[in-house]
């Protein structure tokens, strides 16, 4: 099965994507609402809520394979006690087990400015883990791992025009709206190195993963994979 890249995805599908590009903007900005009136049944509302998030967080693995990733077992669902708030449903965690991979944790430092170019960089030997050089996208990494890149590969980090050894930083169009860190990354921008964590959890009024999608919308993406593994029983 062909890989995908970031110049095959189509502003029809109307798919938003792990990347910089303007793209992704436009897309969020004219996205149409999350239900249509053409979708009437439950199964037509888990299905869209299926295709979009898996949209996302993509990782160019098959459907397939993901089925063998799918966890049926998540946190227990917080309730509100007292005048605490509640958490978010936890289902907004479908796609945990994801965020422990090596191109997802270069992309979300912001080393790479799409999930392709951090996968480009990880198979051309620019990242390491713990001191020694992966070259697997999809390798998982532990808590306390320590995802270092190499400098002259982060894309926000130039050559001066002095010919000086210090890189300058220079922002890139666009990418403003992705400037933001998931609570389980500790990273240090100055050695251009991540420790991972934890596993991403959710909070009261918050969840850790980053997405354009809102909770509920994965809780119904998180059906659909439950009744399909029940199904296939």
């Amino acid at each position: 099965m062909p890989r995908k890249s970031e110049k095959q995805l189509k502003l029809s599908r109307q798919l938003i994507s792990m990347s910089w590009n303007p793209r992704n903007l436009y897309q969020l900005a004219t996205k149409k609402r999350l239900f249509t009136i053409k979708q009437r049944t439950l199964f037509q509302h888990m299905w869209k809520a299926k295709r979009d998030t898996r949209g996302y967080h993509d990782a160019n693995i098959t459907e397939k394979q993901w089925l063998r990733m799918f966890k049926p077992q998540l946190p227990t669902l917080n309730v509100k006690l007292g005048d605490r708030a509640n958490h978010p449903n936890t289902a907004s965690l479908l796609y945990a087990c994801m965020e422990r991979r090596l191109d997802f944790i270069v992309f979300r430092s912001h080393f790479a400015s799409s999930i392709w170019m951090a996968r480009q960089m990880i198979i051309h030997g620019k990242v390491k883990v713990n001191g020694k050089k992966l070259q697997f996208p999809s390798h998982t990494v532990k808590d306390g791992d320590v995802v270092s890149v190499d400098p002259e590969s982060v894309v926000t980090l130039k050559t001066p025009a002095n010919g000086s050894k210090v890189l300058d930083f220079v922002p890139q169009p666009y990418q403003q709206p992705w400037m933001f860190l998931p609570d389980y990354l500790e990273v240090n921008y100055n050695t251009c190195s991540t420790v991972f964590l934890r596993e991403p959890e959710t909070r009261p009024n918050a969840t850790d993963i980053p997405s354009p999608y809102p909770p509920e919308f994965h809780a119904l993406a998180f059906e659909f994979y439950l009744r399909r593994g029940r199904t296939r029983k």
